[in-house]
């Protein structure tokens, strides 16, 4: 799993360049919380799409939900712009930015990412947790 999981941290930062640590400063944002639900959602992987059993849509590697496509259209990002690997990110730091200004830099705030419902978000906060703890512990094994 180690492994795995340095392999695949290596992946995400070879795959989008340089887009984390850019996005991440552009929002005032973590960019290794970026990665981590980069690699939660899709591996990495800019081109997934995933339809949902409630007919929404998430895309590329952050799994931008289809509920956000109107609001980023206004703002020229179409839905087609969401399978780049950077346009994906640094519209995952935007949503992650705006629950930090809800909830404050917390967990909170990462789970909600993904649900305001609170047993989803508290769950997602805490798997997010444990992908930045075993990452973590591989660098500190380096």
């Amino acid at each position: 799993m180690a492994l795995s999981l340095s392999a695949s941290l290596w992946s995400l930062s070879a795959h989008a360049g340089d887009c984390f640590e850019q996005a991440g400063v552009y929002q005032g944002v973590n960019p290794l919380v970026l990665r981590a639900i980069a690699w939660h959602e899709s591996k990495g992987d800019p081109a997934v799409v995933h339809r949902n059993t409630n007919g929404s849509v998430d895309v590329g590697q952050a799994q931008i939900n289809s509920v956000h496509f109107g609001t980023l259209a206004r703002y020229g990002v179409p839905r087609q712009a969401l399978t780049d690997a950077c346009v994906n990110i640094y519209v995952a730091a935007w949503l992650l930015k705006q629950k930090m200004v809800k909830y404050g830099n917390t967990w909170r705030a990462i789970g909600a990412y993904h649900s305001e419902s609170p047993g989803q978000r508290d769950d997602y906060a805490r798997r997010i947790q444990r992908i930045l703890v075993a990452w973590g512990e591989l660098q500190a094994a380096r």
